[in-house]
């Protein structure tokens, strides 16, 4: 373990690293973002593919992109049993907080007129589940159940694949259990902007 000992330099180091990551320093990633959404926009398979080519090393095509159901029974080999207990009782207590929050819809009638409110799940939805170096099975949960209780059809999610190409076990799982309908190995702003406009693999959203 390194201790870091505070000094009049460190601190000055320290203080700079965290503003850094303030909202003031956003500016100089929105022209970089804003690139690569009007590539997908207009190149939409290409461009993401590129990019994941660019950004994860990784080459996927249309017929690599969307993760099978054999890629997920693999994953459930790999998963260390405790985990997947620990995901399933998540699980079960993440639903039972959002089904609290769930409206639903009512109608009264007042001297012959109706009054009342419809609530409507949307029909599909995108879920975003960042990768890398951590990886957060919570995360996926998170995302996904409240989407699933609030009665979402079609929940689509991207993530990043690893070096191999392949996605975390543990995240394919956790989706899974989760619920997830689809899922596609893409990530970052490129894969925001997949969902977004839709591409010839990736289903707008």
């Amino acid at each position: 373990m390194r201790i870091l000992t505070l000094t009049k330099d460190t601190k000055n180091d320290l203080l700079e690293s965290l503003l850094k990551r303030s909202p003031n320093h956003y500016g100089e990633f929105e022209g970089r973002v804003n690139e690569i959404i009007a590539n997908v926009k207009e190149n939409r398979d290409k461009a993401v593919f590129e990019y994941t080519k660019k950004f994860d090393g990784v080459d996927v095509d249309a017929d690599s992109v969307l993760v099978t159901d054999a890629e997920i029974e693999e994953a459930y080999t790999m998963v260390d049993e405790k985990l997947l207990n620990v995901i399933r009782k998540s699980l079960v207590n993440i639903k039972k907080y959002h089904e609290k929050q769930l409206q639903n819809s009512w109608f009264t009638s007042e001297d012959g007129i109706i009054l009342g409110q419809k609530v409507t799940a949307l029909e599909t939805v995108g879920v975003y589940v960042p990768g890398g170096k951590a990886v957060y099975p919570s995360s996926v949960l998170m995302n996904v159940i409240p989407a699933k209780v609030a009665g979402v059809d079609n929940i689509i999610m991207c993530t990043p694949p690893g070096k191999d190409g392949k996605v975390n076990p543990n995240t394919l799982v956790a989706a899974h259990e989760a619920g997830a309908d689809i899922i596609y190995k893409v990530g970052g702003a490129q894969a925001i902007a997949a969902l977004a406009y839709g591409t010839e693999s990736i289903p707008k959203v």
